[in-house]
């Protein structure tokens, strides 16, 4: 969306309020209500959608004049931002919008953790993303292969960055892909195994991309996977831990998320594929004595999983009911009891080319 879109979206909503306000109506907004009762997961498409139930924020009930306020403020230090072509990261928009109100001790914001919520509750109520409001977050993730991009006319050769990679800022729209010659993205959760795949030169000599998500992906990673997939038609295969954490993320990166339903298009990729860590790879390879039991924390999340529509697939609910029966989880680095080199040369080479994936 360009910022003149932006704009006028943001200058709507001011004006509407203002409007109520000359007609002596109370103030209020109408916001899209974010939780699982008005997310809807669309099987044609793998993606989660957002319903059409909302509530009202009203300035004159008490118990919402607060975030009434604080939302406003939001809306218009974005404005602000758009307009003179300024980006700032969240915690930036915290600290220029912290302040105590004239005459009171009541601070328009206490903690970041206020703000947060209500820069989402303001991109589902204008059908914008956080970064076309010109928000960021810190960057998170790496990207590694042969792919070459070009960021604000700098061209950057990602195969020609050592180990490090390139960091995927939480901002990728303006990234053009001038060349990729690598078969499929491998998305790998934990830094850890993502740094034991390029010493062993995964990328070289299985020609794919390598992205690390570090534990849940941060929307910079979602969108640069998705548009991988809608852009360049790239394959995406997801490498994850054995336990429920892993494979939430795993359909966060495939179907989207509850908290962004409302940008599953553009956030999700339902052509993504997941390669393991499975619970028939216990048995499989022999990785039962590295195992480790299921926690309380973890038998209630696979009884959540087990009830969310996007993991009624029968190869979903096998592997979660295995994993229930087996009372155990297995992490990525259990695959190093084999051998260092395991997981790059046997592991995942074999899974891949033989087609053995989860959809």
């Amino acid at each position: 969306m360009t910022d003149k879109k932006v704009i006028a979206k943001l200058t709507d909503l001011g004006e509407n309020i203002a409007a109520l306000i000359e007609k002596n109506k109370v103030p209020k907004i109408q916001v899209p209500q974010r939780g699982l009762s008005n997310i809807k997961f669309d099987k044609k498409t793998n993606l989660l959608r957002m319903g059409s139930k909302t509530s009202t924020r009203n300035f004159m009930n008490v118990a919402h004049s607060k975030k009434f306020m604080q939302t406003l403020l939001i809306a218009s230090k974005c404005q602000e931002l758009v307009a003179n072509g300024k980006t700032a990261s969240i915690r930036e928009l915290y600290y220029q919008l912290k302040h105590t109100i004239a005459g009171t001790k009541e601070n328009t914001f206490d903690d970041q953790s206020e703000s947060d919520p209500l820069i989402v509750d303001l991109e589902t109520m204008l059908s914008v993303l956080r970064e076309e409001l010109h928000l960021k977050a810190d960057d998170k993730g790496k990207l590694i292969g042969n792919i070459t991009i070009e960021d604000t006319g700098d061209v950057i050769d990602c195969s020609k960055l050592g180990r490090s990679g390139l960091a995927i800022p939480s901002i990728v729209e303006h990234y053009k892909f001038r060349e990729v010659k690598a078969d499929y993205a491998l998305v790998i959760e934990t830094g850890a195994m993502f740094d034991r795949l390029v010493e062993e030169k995964y990328p070289q000599k299985n020609n794919c991309l390598m992205i690390a998500t570090s534990g849940q992906a941060a929307r910079g990673i979602r969108r640069l996977v998705n548009r991988l997939a809608t852009e360049v038609k790239m394959p995406v295969i997801m490498f994850t831990d054995g336990d429920p954490w892993g494979y939430y993320i795993y359909s966060v990166m495939k179907a989207g998320s509850m908290a962004l339903a409302h940008e599953s298009e553009r956030l999700g990729t339902p052509s993504c594929k997941f390669v393991g860590m499975t619970m028939s790879d216990v048995d499989e390879y022999g990785l039962e004595k590295v195992t480790e039991g299921l926690k309380d924390v973890d038998k209630k999340r696979i009884s959540e999983l087990l009830q969310y529509p996007w993991f009624q697939k029968k190869e979903w609910r096998h592997q979660l009911r295995l994993m229930e029966e087996k009372g155990v989880r297995i992490e990525q680095q259990a695959l190093a009891s084999k051998s260092l080199e395991f997981v790059a040369e046997e592991y995942l080479p074999e899974k891949i080319s033989s087609g053995n994936l989860l959809p």
